[in-house]
This record gives structure tokens, C-alpha cells and sequence, in this order.
């Protein structure tokens, strides 16, 4: 049978809705029934055809890796999962066997696969997916939640990269992972959260998320400036570095206290010329952030919502898969939160 997807059908900008075979297990995987999809920055570069995607994107390839769903299938080799069971599931995909990086770090392993990028992905009717990769949703994570948990372990793994309870925390870039991250902050204990950007409505929507929030719109206001206007306090002992901007990665350098921790997770387009002067006189620790670990930051994540962490209110669009194309437009006007696609349901037919 034949199955609805995105793809990414030729070099070019834009994304074709496709009729393609219906995925195929192998007795490790399981068949997923794509219930919602979260649009990625990854998946606007495949659209938009950049330089990356141009460098790094086979075509034709059905793009996504943002997904909740349920399994209809089970290769002959899984005992862990069952049919009907709600899943998310971890992008990247891994070989355990053999593999020189350590189990902690595999997700930073060379020659990684990814759904979406280099293997057919999650923006279809059914996506085979290894069992492995998949993660059980508890009852407390309805779909919407479960289609962002990919963007949600960003948000974990960089916010809980340095110790965060009771201390100020500098956040650069108001796209859906830095609230999320700043909403981990307060859900966790942190003392001052600011959160910079320069698109208001990203902002606007961020103050609405979290409670006692400062936002700086660094497009009209000196950040230096405001922070002088907050009176005496600690500094920032903890920044986030979520926008890719070189400038915003060297002013959080600049007003970081001595000591401090960096969260990287921007990843800027061009080379980066950092204040390094600046952070080896006053001792600053810096991270990079990649990923998830897997699967420890999927388990805090997990966590943290069932312990009542509140992030849904990020997604500001929700439209039917075959109105992708507003979507990705919507998206690409860099005012939305998070924008979820919804696939509806089609009746599997077992390969078994």
C-alpha cells in the first residue's frame, strides 16, 4: 500500500506532498502510526534549500523528526513495546556494537544516522523507526507534548548542564527551545531568568509562558544597560546560547559572572570570533549541546513533565498535514512557537 508523506522530492526549495510505499520492519523495529509532527529549524532549512541542506540532504527523502504516534507493528525481535502503545522516539540512530564512543556520549558518535536527514523520516502517515529508539509516553504527556519532546531534550540537556537552583540565568534566543529551557529554569528553582531576543512576539509569548520572566528585546534596548537598571544582584552565573548569534554569544561572555557555566546550543551559520581573553581571566566553563544524551536526557525529561513542568504552551500553530506548506510559511516568518502538523489516522495493514 501506499502512504501520504513530505518529501523532499528534488534539489530546490520547497517540499512535495507525496503518495510513497508503506514503510517495510525489520524484526528490531517497530511501525509507528504518526498521529502529530513538530516542524523543526532543521526541516525550514530542508525546505528553504540552503547551503547546508544542499551539503548534507539526499533527495528524494521524506523529511521530520519531531513525531508522536502509535505503534501498529512490531518486528518479530521486540518484547519490550506493544501494539497500541503511544511512543516519541530519539532522531538520532545508533550502533551499540562496536562503537568507539562511549555509551554516555553516543549521540555524539561519527557517522550517526538521522530520521529526516540522511533516512526517510517521521513526516508521513507510518514511519518504521528501530525499537529501540522509541520512548513510552506516560499518561501525563498527550500528543501535542509527545510531537516536541525532540526540541523539549534540547531544552533539558542545556539547561541542566550547570547547577540551576537559586541561581540567575542568562538566556540567549526566544525561539520554542530557550522558553522551554526558561520555563525548565523556574520549574527547577532558578533565581533571575532573563531571556533576550530581537522579535518581540517570540518574547510577548515567552513573558506569557513563565512566571516572573524579564524579557530584553536587544534589537531596541542595550542589555548592559538594563542589567545596570536591575540594582545590585549576583550576576549570571549560568548563560544559554540559543540563538546562533556571534554577538549574543560574546555579550553573554561579557556578563557572565567569573566562574560561570555556558550552555552552548546556537549554532551559528558563519565562523565565530569569541572574547577569549574574556573567558579564560574570569574561569568560565563552556559546553557545547548536541542532541540529547541519550537516554538519560529523555528520562529527566520525562520527569520533569510528570512532575508538572508546563511547556505546551509553545505550540502556536496546529494544521492539517496537507497544509504544510502555511506551515513551513508561517514558520519561515520567524514569529511563531512551535508548529505542529496533524496526520489524522489511516488503518494499518500488517507486514506480519
Amino acid at each position: 500500500m501506499a502512504m501520504r508523506a513530505i518529501v523532499k522530492a528534488e534539489p530546490g526549495p520547497g517540499l512535495s506532498w507525496q503518495s510513497v510505499e508503506d514503510p517495510q520492519p525489520s524484526g528490531d523495529d517497530v511501525v509507528v502510526r504518526i498521529r502529530r509532527t513538530g516542524i523543526c529549524g532543521t526541516d525550514l532549512h530542508i525546505w528553504s534549500w540552503d547551503d547546508w541542506a544542499r551539503n548534507h540532504i539526499p533527495v528524494p527523502l521524506v523529511i521530520g523528526h519531531e513525531f508522536c504516534g502509535e505503534i501498529v507493528e512490531l518486528g518479530r525481535n521486540v518484547r519490550h513495546l506493544h501494539r497500541g502503545q503511544r511512543v516519541s522516539g530519539e532522531g538520532h540512530l545508533f550502533d551499540f556494537h562496536g562503537a568507539e564512543t562511549p555509551l554516555s556520549q553516543i549521540h555524539l558518535a561519527q557517522g550517526i544516522s538521522c530520521l529526516g536527514i540522511n533516512r526517510n523520516g517521521a513526516f508521513a502517515e507510518y514511519l518504521v523507526l528501530p525499537a529501540v529508539n522509541a520512548v513510552a509516553l506516560p499518561d501525563a504527556v498527550d500528543d501535542e507534548l509527545g510531537a516536541i519532546l525532540d526540541p523539549l531534550g534540547n531544552a533539558v540537556h542545556a539547561a541542566l548542564a550547570f547547577p540551576l537552583v537559586g541561581e540567575n540565568v542568562l538566556i540567549a534566543g526566544a525561539g520554542p527551545i530557550g522558553i522551554m529551557a526558561a520555563a525548565i529554569v523556574r520549574h527547577i528553582g532558578g533565581g533571575r531568568i532573563v531571556l533576550t531576543d530581537v522579535v518581540q512576539e517570540r518574547l510577548d509569548l515567552a513573558a506569557r509562558l513563565v512566571p516572573d520572566l524579564m524579557t530584553v528585546n536587544v534589537a531596541r534596548n542595550d542589555l548592559h544597560e538594563v542589567l545596570e537598571g536591575l540594582g545590585p544582584h549576583q550576576g549570571f552565573r549560568v548563560g544559554m546560547e540559543m540563538s546562533g548569534s556571534a554577538s549574543a554569544l560574546n555579550q553573554m561572555i561579557d556578563v557572565l559572572a567569573p566562574g560561570g557555566g555556558l550552555a552552548c546550543l546556537g549554532l551559528s551559520p558563519a565562523p565565530v570570533s569569541l572574547q577569549w581573553s574574556r573567558v579564560v581571566t574570569k574561569g568560565l566553563v563552556l559546553k557545547g549541546i548536541y542532541g540529547r544524551e541519550i537516554f538519560e536526557t529523555w528520562r529527566k525529561m520525562l520527569s520533569l513533565l510528570e512532575s508538572g513542568l508546563k511547556v505546551g504552551g509553545v505550540v502556536t500553530h496546529r494544521l492539517a498535514a496537507e497544509e504544510f506548506a502555511a506551515a513551513f510559511q508561517a514558520m519561515s516568518e520567524g514569529r511563531t512557537g512551535k508548529v505542529l502538523l496533524d496526520w489524522g489516522a489511516r488503518s494499518w495493514t500488517s507486514v506480519s
